[in-house]
C-alpha cells in the first residue's frame, strides 16, 4: 500500500490569557471572543490559499501549502489586532486578548 505525502505549513492561532479571562468572566469573555472572531479570526483563509483544519475555544489551526502564504496570513492577523487596539475584545485595549 502506497502512502501519499505532502508538505504543509500550519498556522496555530491562540489568545493569550484566555483561560484566566474565562475564569474571571465567562460570559463576557465569550461575547468578546465572538466579536473578535467576527472582526478578525473568521477571515477567509482562502484569500491566502489556506484551509481551516480545526477551531478551538480561543484559537484555530489553518493549513497552507506554502510557508509564505501562512506567514502572510499571520502578518495580516497581527496587523488587524493592532488596528483593533491590541485585541479590541472589549472595544478598547485589552492586552490579555492578544494572539499568543
Amino acid at each position: 500500500m502506497s502512502q501519499t505525502r505532502r508538505l504543509a505549513a500550519i498556522l496555530a492561532a491562540d489568545l493569550a490569557g484566555y483561560s484566566r479571562l474565562m475564569g474571571a468572566d465567562e460570559e463576557g469573555t465569550h461575547e468578546r471572543l465572538k466579536a473578535l472572531r467576527r472582526e478578525l479570526l473568521d477571515l477567509d483563509p482562502t484569500e491566502h490559499r489556506g484551509r481551516i483544519v480545526k477551531t478551538t475555544g480561543d484559537g484555530m489551526l489553518v493549513e497552507f501549502a506554502s510557508v509564505v502564504d501562512a506567514v502572510r496570513c499571520a502578518v495580516e492577523v497581527q496587523r488587524k489586532m493592532v488596528e483593533l487596539g491590541a485585541g479590541g475584545c472589549d472595544g478598547g485595549r485589552d492586552p490579555d486578548m492578544t494572539p499568543a
